[in-house]
């Protein structure tokens, strides 16, 4: 019998994502923040501290945060409590705050000898990098995670973008607000990357009486 026509017969590979959690990463909980924040103080990893921090207050992405620069962060000699920049996804403009203690963590880092000369605020290891990858910052990621014991599959840089927002949504339901601090130019686009839900649509309603 020809076999001339028979397809071929290939090797069962297993899917790329077995064993793997996809699809949206979990925001941090504020008892998480601050294990990381603490475990980061006491190692004296001031440039990870800095980073992290500003990280949940910007609420950017993860190429947006590679690419900050001293100036973005720093005028007039002192962290400035409010900056904005232009996304590079959608070429918008947003605005973000700086608390107070991730003002003091920038302040650090910037004392550093390895910020000298460096024009980009978290700059890179070798002379053609001007600054960090997304992939070294969602390595960073996945330390920070793994550190205070969570499973590093359900993290990842997004984690470090929807924390805030996440925390804000779900104490005052306001998703217009969410909307411009992701720099989001659709309510659609706010209500998926939140997850929300019939039930919190709900639960909103109810606490509201007119």
């Amino acid at each position: 019998m020809s076999t001339a026509n028979l397809p071929a017969i290939r090797a069962c590979r297993p899917a790329w994502n077995k064993g793997r959690i996809v699809g949206q990463k979990r925001p941090l909980q504020p008892k998480d923040v601050w294990a990381i924040r603490v475990r980061l103080e006491i190692a004296h990893r001031t440039r990870e501290l800095a980073l992290f921090n500003l990280a949940i207050d910007s609420k950017l992405r993860g190429c947006d945060l590679v690419r900050l620069k001293v100036a973005d962060v720093y005028a007039a000699g002192q962290v400035k409590h409010r900056a904005a920049i232009v996304q590079s996804k959608t070429s918008r403009p947003v605005s973000f705050e700086i608390t107070d203690g991730t003002r003091k963590a920038i302040e650090a880092w910037l004392e550093s000898p390895l910020m000298v000369g460096s024009e980009h605020l978290w700059p890179g290891r070798f002379h053609e990098r001007l600054h960090i990858s997304t992939r070294q910052y969602a390595r960073l990621v996945r330390d920070w995670v793994t550190s205070i014991g969570l499973e590093p599959s359900a993290y990842g840089t997004h984690s470090m973008r929807r924390t805030k927002v996440a925390q804000i949504y779900r104490k005052t339901g306001n998703l217009r607000a969410v909307q411009l601090l992701l720099g989001h130019t659709k309510m659609d686009s706010t209500v998926r990357y939140l997850g929300v839900e019939l039930e919190d649509a709900l639960a909103i309603a109810e606490s509201v009486e007119i």
